[in-house]
Parts: structure tokens; C-alpha cells; sequence
């Protein structure tokens, strides 16, 4: 009694299991003969500058000559690294130096006196300097110190 009820499990468990012919095929999928390709750095000393194989999302253009209020200035430059910058600044009267940024999502991170400091997009009221407050397109670092373009 037992091998009538076992049989037509069996049965019904091998018309439910694909078959290799029934599998999905993927035109992209490698051969079990063929490499795996894994992406690589090929960047000095392993910086992530480039991958084979993975995009690397591009770099804000921010380039150029930014203004502030009373003197200050901020020159950014590409550093020769995609995603790298030289910063030229002068953030204060009395304050000036050149600092390398990074860019990291649509801002760019530098250190600056030993703080890690941020530009970010923004417009002229977010830089709270009254002589800017009109300006569309601007870079700030913080409140009370900002640089724009128009």
C-alpha cells in the first residue's frame, strides 16, 4: 500500500523539477570556460581614480574663479586625478592657502587647518553675506563664508 502512494508523489515530483532545456537563458552570462572579470583600480597606488568595468560617477564642474565678499576668492583647478581639485583660497582677510579637494557626490571635501571642510552648491542666501544674497550660483563652506560665479 505504501509503494501506491510513494509512486504518484515520485511522478508528480518530476513533472513539477525543469529541466536544463527549460532554464532561462542569458545571452550576457559567461562560460564556465571564460574568465570572471572583477573590476580592477588602475588609479596611482590603488585610489579608486579609474575601474575597469565600473563607471565612476563625473565630478562636478566647478572649475574657475568663484568670488566672496572683501576680498576673498576661491580658484579651483583639476588636480590631473578625476574627482581631485586644487583649491587656491582666501577665506578671510588674513587667510590664505591652496588645499586639495575631492569630490564626493556634488560637493567637494578638503581639509583645511587640520578641519575637514565642505563646498557645497548652493545659492547666495545660503552663504548669509548680504552681498551675495542675489547670486544663483554660488559655493559655500559654511555660513559666513561663500563664493559665487554671477
Amino acid at each position: 500500500m505504501k509503494h501506491i502512494l510513494i509512486l504518484p508523489a515520485l511522478i508528480l515530483a518530476a513533472a513539477c523539477t525543469p529541466k536544463a532545456s527549460d532554464a532561462p537563458t542569458n545571452n550576457h552570462a559567461a562560460s564556465a570556460d571564460a574568465p570572471v572579470a572583477r573590476p580592477t583600480a588602475t588609479g596611482p597606488a590603488g585610489d579608486g581614480a579609474a575601474f575597469s568595468g565600473v563607471a565612476k560617477p563625473k565630478a562636478p564642474d566647478y572649475v574657475g574663479r568663484w568670488i566672496g565678499v572683501e576680498g576673498m576668492v576661491l580658484d579651483v583647478k583639476h588636480s590631473g586625478t578625476p574627482g581631485r581639485y586644487r583649491l587656491a583660497m582666501q577665506w578671510n582677510l588674513e587667510d590664505h592657502g591652496e588645499f586639495m579637494g575631492e569630490a564626493v557626490g556634488d560637493t567637494i571635501v578638503f581639509e583645511r587647518e587640520g578641519v575637514r571642510e565642505t563646498l557645497r552648491p548652493t545659492d547666495g542666501d545660503a552663504t548669509e553675506l548680504k552681498w551675495l544674497a542675489d547670486k544663483k550660483h554660488c559655493l559655500t563652506v559654511k555660513p559666513g563664508e561663500g563664493y559665487c560665479r554671477d
